[in-house]
């Protein structure tokens, strides 16, 4: 039964990331129109006007490729959720709501780089409960990982079907006993998914957004951009977010055990880290703000829980 709602959630998470994604403005000949202060590929269904002249003026030129005629955009400060023609359900859910309240906390704050960060810690404090569950899971793995590696001496260099049976049966009566679902983990993540590419989409598809500045960096310039322009404030950037995604991953799995599927899942998660430094070349400086957020954001709340938990 948790197989099926397994399978559930990804087919429902699937359908979503496919459908109301951004478009980008090309021109006749299929080549896509660069914003050149950023590096961006020019959106073709953006979700308000753009604030500075120069991206205003580019997108008018063009502006027969947009979704939505210029001037029938709201200003980005005046957007609200319920703008513009119904696309999709995950434009509906996920990036209209998403890219309101990002601009509502950039109005307060005044800055949008800034409204990012506070947003990815309110939607890190909203999945606490799901978050802390998956934690747990880590500890008590940690607390079953003695007798797991007991079962792995038992059964090293065994390969009859017999001997593979048996460990696997005592392999699930260990996780039995410690209450250990090496499923559930998997919730989070999926949850994590859609969040990503909301905020992706969101930082794509409103000016506002990728036309601010935080602590001298571009929100919508990739890293990539910005140092093949001399501006190598951006190895920091670069150098945090992979070295968040590093500890945090490491932080994660420090915890597990050294059966064979846990050794399976430390090198899934090593090459993820190595698909993450290359895409982090890519990432507008606004969604690499959230990615390195949400990454410390886990890191303590993996102490947090590690703490209460040995309390106990």
């Amino acid at each position: 039964m948790k197989f099926k709602k397994g399978k559930l959630l990804i087919l429902l998470v699937a359908v979503v990331l496919v459908t109301g994604c951004t478009k980008y403005v090309k021109t006749d000949d299929n080549k896509p129109v660069i914003y050149e202060e950023t590096g961006q590929n020019l959106t073709s269904n953006i979700l308000c006007k753009p604030v500075t002249e120069e991206l205003y003026n580019l997108y008018k030129e063009n502006e027969s490729k947009l979704s939505t005629p210029l001037d029938s955009l709201p200003a980005c400060e005046d957007f609200k959720p319920t703008d513009l023609e119904y696309q999709s359900l995950w434009e509906s859910i996920f990036v209209k709501p998403l890219a309101w309240l990002i601009l509502s906390l950039g109005k307060i704050v005044k800055n949008y780089g800034i409204a990012v960060i506070l947003m990815s810690i309110i939607i890190r404090c909203l999945l606490i409960p799901l978050s802390r569950k998956t934690m747990l899971q880590s500890e008590n793995i940690k607390k079953a990982t003695p007798e797991l590696n007991k079962i792995e001496k038992k059964y090293a260099n065994k390969t009859d079907n017999d001997s593979l049976m048996a460990k696997s049966q005592e392999t699930m009566l260990i996780y039995k006993k410690y209450n250990i679902n090496p499923v559930s983990g998997c919730l989070t993540s999926f949850i994590q998914l859609p969040l990503f590419f909301g905020f992706l989409e969101a930082i794509n598809r409103v000016p506002a957004i990728f036309e601010g500045n935080l602590w001298g960096m571009h929100l919508g310039m990739t890293p990539m951009v910005a140092l093949s322009q001399g501006n190598y404030i951006y190895v920091f950037l670069l150098l945090l977010i992979i070295g968040s995604t590093y500890i945090s991953f490491k932080f994660s799995m420090q915890n597990q055990s050294a059966n064979e599927a846990m050794n399976q899942m430390k090198m899934t998660m090593t090459f993820m880290i190595v698909i993450i430094s290359i895409a982090s070349l890519s990432l507008p400086t606004a969604i690499a703000l959230y990615w390195v957020v949400n990454n410390v954001f886990v890191v303590v709340q993996n102490i947090i829980v590690a703490k209460i938990n040995g309390r106990r």
